[in-house]
């Protein structure tokens, strides 16, 4: 019974049971064992019911806790194998320029110094630049955020300042603002090579 109905429904049957068995009481001084019986069998559907919906919430639960904790893991073992992949690509092309060499080949792999497609940007200083050529990642709780909507007072600058948790340096902006011929202090623009994998 408590696997084809829901908890509503079984609620909703017992409700109307017990008015059926007060209906009878009234009028016999007795409920039907017929009665008596359906509604233990919804009593024990509702019990099945609720232990059911109950496992199942555990269940997911600890497949929840499992999933987040193994996301954990793959993401370190993502950013382990980037600085791997980093390391290595720069151990080549370090090899290939102190050779003065354009590629090396393999039986199966050509390694090759080849020039990134756009310019990328180089942080020789990131403490010198400017505040409108980085990304600030902030916590606001939403009293100020509304404050801040409506004015901006030198108090609230100040509290609002307070909330950068982390900023970084811009690669976008710093690359418009030197196309626009602005020193970026803290910041130069070259084009890079990459290894190319083929």
């Amino acid at each position: 019974m408590s696997e084809v109905n829901t908890l509503f429904e079984i609620d909703q049957e017992l409700d109307s049971l017990l008015d059926q068995i007060e209906e009878e009481v009234e009028e016999h001084g007795t409920a039907s064992p017929k009665l008596l019986e359906r509604s233990q069998q919804f009593c024990q559907a509702e019990s099945d019911k609720v232990d059911k919906i109950g496992r199942f919430l555990t269940l997911m639960d600890s497949r929840l806790k499992f999933c987040r904790q193994q996301a954990e893991h793959f993401q370190k073992r993502a950013r382990s194998a980037d600085v791997k992949i980093v390391g290595t690509k720069n151990m080549v092309l370090y090899f290939l320029v102190s050779r003065g060499l354009k590629k090396i080949e393999g039986r199966e792999f050509t390694l090759r110094q080849q020039k990134n497609s756009q310019d990328s940007v180089e942080i020789t200083d990131a403490a010198q630049i400017p505040i409108k050529f980085r990304e600030l990642e902030l916590h606001i709780p939403g009293r100020l955020w509304l404050s801040v909507l409506a004015y901006l007072p030198e108090e609230t600058s100040k509290e609002l300042a307070s909330c950068i948790r982390d900023d970084r340096p811009s690669s976008d902006a710093i690359k418009e603002a030197v196309s626009r011929f602005d020193e970026v202090p803290g910041a130069k623009i070259k084009r890079g090579v990459h290894l190319r994998v083929a």
